[in-house]
């Protein structure tokens, strides 16, 4: 029996084969398949003749299966059990009862936007595992290209050909300060208001760093950055216990939840930091993974109009 023999046979051939084997009359095999005892013949009929080898023997009240039959039915059983457990898996993927999502993100910005979503997201669908790939600002788009992770959150330095983005939350860079600070009075800070001014933001190659002293530079300030962190979390923490302010996306303190803080726009010049959902290029999300992402917006839409200039658009190439 060669291999191109064996290519030929189709599903329904095995099927019709193995509940002729086990039943022995075709009426009742024919019951089983839901089809009827001429096509179960005919399917019969193209198995042997494809593998010109004989399976039945033929009697006016049954088919007796042929020592070729018992040689392969073992075989033929065991292709349609790793068949139906295919196709059964898949059926679980499809509809969420299993599977693994695995989402990369700076730390500061898996503490604060992550938790809720994830919670939700394992009430809906508890058979679905998901990790999070916590990683440093400068690896981030490397574990999306090399597939480490289904999708990201984050904003990239500059645009990469590798991803396409998403945007997740408009957002722009702030000063973060104490509700008892004079700088919470006003509606907006001005750039060269921070002239002079001690603040605490992240070290120089950080993540947001750069655009933070491209800016202050454009303002034609000198920033007194008394204090330089590696994660903005600690950033927000310090503000908060009275060491000053902060310089930072809003985003990371309007979902704080913290009530000693608020953020005030800097202007002059305004500075946009969007924060995207980040995939791939020319990868697909399994069915899983486009769940998080809806809970993820869905979440985003929920929030408070406080939190302002959420938006999403299309997919589109970074």
């Amino acid at each position: 029996m060669n291999q191109d023999k064996v290519s030929a046979l189709t599903l329904k051939q095995l099927r019709a084969f193995v509940a002729v084997y086990r039943l022995r009359r075709l009426t009742t095999a024919a019951a089983q398949l839901y089809v009827t005892q001429s096509a179960v013949s005919a399917l019969i009929r193209q198995l042997e003749e494809g593998l010109g080898v004989r399976m039945f023997d033929r009697t006016t009240r049954s088919l007796q299966p042929t020592a070729a039959a018992h040689d392969v039915i073992e075989i033929a059983q065991r292709v349609l059990r790793d068949i139906d457990s295919l196709s059964a898996g898949l059926d679980d993927l499809s509809v969420l009862r299993r599977g693994r999502v695995t989402v990369a993100c700076t730390p500061t910005l898996a503490e604060i936007l992550l938790p809720p979503v994830i919670r939700e997201f394992r009430q809906l669908h508890p058979e679905i595992q998901v990790n999070v790939d916590d990683c440093a600002p400068d690896q981030f788009i490397a574990r999306l290209i090399g597939e480490h992770a289904d999708f990201g959150i984050g904003t990239p330095d500059r645009a990469d050909d590798g991803v396409q983005m998403e945007r997740l939350i408009s957002d722009h860079l702030s000063v973060v300060c104490r509700a008892d600070d004079p700088m919470a009075l006003r509606k907006s800070v001005r750039w060269k208001d921070l002239d002079g001014v001690p603040v605490t933001t992240v070290r120089p190659g950080f993540g947001v760093r750069p655009l933070i002293d491209h800016s202050a530079a454009r303002a034609g300030i000198r920033l007194n950055v008394a204090r330089e962190v590696s994660l903005l979390s600690t950033a927000l923490w310090m503000t908060s216990c009275g060491m000053g302010p902060s310089l930072m996306p809003a985003a990371y303190v309007r979902y704080s939840r913290d009530p000693d803080l608020l953020a005030r726009a800097l202007t002059a010049p305004r500075v946009s930091r969007d924060i995207y959902v980040l995939v791939k290029q020319g990868r697909s999300l399994s069915p899983a993974a486009q769940q998080l992402v809806q809970v993820l917006h869905a979440h985003m839409k929920a929030l408070p109009a406080a939190t302002g200039g959420l938006s999403q658009v299309g997919l589109r190439k970074g």
